[in-house]
């Protein structure tokens, strides 16, 4: 798993992990029981502080996207294809929002938006 973590950027660090991992189980880079990196070895290849990557790994617990045993490691665990969906649509929505904002601001109709959406839509 590759994971390239920014210094530079307004999201901390534990959560640039977290949305990594995330990212990696819905799009299926990351399968059901496949095992992650350790938390100090991870804290190692980033080299950031174990507390960090333990920070990542128990919120995504805490999300159930994965699951630690004791003694073993953390896992991805199944997840409900529904739940992704959702997650994607909430993703999307997100962006519909930025894209209407922009729209808003730049006088560009709805139609106009529609229409390239569409196009590039097709184009796929």
């Amino acid at each position: 798993m590759n994971i390239i973590i920014s210094n530079n950027s307004d999201i901390p660090i534990y959560e640039q992990i977290k949305i990594k991992i995330k990212n990696s189980i819905n799009m299926n880079e990351l399968k059901e029981g496949e095992i992650l990196p350790s938390v100090r070895n991870l804290a190692k290849d980033l080299r950031i502080s174990v507390l960090t990557v333990k920070k990542s790994y128990d919120e995504l617990e805490q999300e159930g996207y994965i699951k630690t045993v004791q003694g073993k490691g953390s896992f991805v665990i199944a997840r409900s294809k529904q739940l992704i969906k959702e997650e994607q649509l909430k993703i999307i929505e997100k962006h519909i929002e930025e894209i209407i904002k922009i729209s808003k601001l730049t006088n560009i109709n709805k139609k106009e938006i529609i229409d390239l959406f569409n196009y590039l839509y097709e184009e796929e």
